[in-house]
């Protein structure tokens, strides 16, 4: 039977849908040089790519774990709503310290200011995002200018910082709460806890939070905590960044999503109805209007 005419329409229509939301994915660049295995990235680009916003995403596992691929719905629902989506590796505790680690992250954001807009991004609107140990390293990423001079980006660059239920932007605070707790209570303290993971000296601890290095008049972007309502811990640690960020004058949200776990709260980012998607959303678009 011949196809007719509303038809042959729709079908146009569906492909030209197909095609405005195909993707493109590059796998494993190499953000060093000579690169390790662990220093490479993954970049997603929405087709006809140029000059697009960016996000930067570090994912969590502890500092001891995780990848790059763990991304969930985030490549998509981004590169649909017109942002580029990189997505890093670092290398890992115990097999490099702290700082090495740290380096790695300001390694691979240098890196993607001087080359996305290759790929179709811009260099000087970029969004730090990360998940539970990522939201320590993308907190202080967009916090502590060593870093960023170190790496050659410029606050400027910076659009945004999006922290997903992180539980040591004060990691002494976080210490001090663990510790009590376990002695509180005559339990051991753990083998690998915050104090072994961030080193034993004190000077260290306090250079790792993200509360030590904000301050009035840096350029800080803007933040986005997003945590678990009613986990008393990251709650604690949302609440402490976000009036840090809020006595210097730094524009942040916090929001506590409730009925969900640390783990679930990251994989649901992107779902239309989700409530901490909704705050995602609300947050990027505002800047992005404000910085076409």
């Amino acid at each position: 039977m011949p196809m007719t005419f509303p038809a042959t329409l729709t079908i146009a229509a569906l492909l030209l849908a197909s095609i405005a939301n195909a993707q493109t994915l590059t796998s494993n660049i190499p953000y060093a040089e000579p690169a390790l295995e662990r220093q490479v990235l993954d970049i997603y680009v929405p087709a006809g790519a140029k000059g697009l916003p960016v996000v930067f995403w570090i994912h969590g596992g502890g500092w001891q774990g995780g990848d790059k691929t763990a991304v969930a719905l985030k490549p998509k629902v981004f590169n649909d709503r017109g942002f580029v989506f990189v997505s890093i590796n670092h290398r890992l505790l115990p097999t490099v310290d702290m700082a090495t680690l740290i380096g790695d992250c300001g390694q691979a954001l240098g890196w993607v200011h001087r080359h996305i807009a290759d790929h179709g991004g811009d260099p000087n609107r970029i969004f730090v995002m990360g998940h539970s140990s990522g939201a320590q390293l993308a907190a202080l990423l967009c916090t502590d200018d060593r870093q960023l001079r170190a790496a050659g980006v410029p606050f400027t660059a910076l659009l945004g910082c999006v922290a997903v239920d992180g539980d040591t932007y004060d990691i002494p605070a976080m210490i001090m709460t663990h510790e009590f707790r376990q002695q509180l209570h005559g339990l051991s303290l753990p083998e690998m806890g915050h104090r072994q993971i961030f080193g034993n000296a004190p000077k260290q601890h306090i250079e790792y939070s993200a509360v030590t290095h904000v301050a009035k008049g840096k350029g800080i972007p803007p933040f986005l905590i997003l945590h678990v309502a009613g986990q008393p811990d990251v709650t604690a640690q949302a609440r402490r960044l976000g009036n840090v960020l809020k006595a210097a004058d730094v524009p942040v949200t916090v929001f506590g999503k409730r009925e969900t776990s640390h783990g679930k709260l990251n994989d649901d980012l992107g779902i239309p109805d989700d409530p901490a998607t909704q705050a995602l959303y609300a947050f990027v678009d505002q800047i992005v209007a404000a910085k076409r």
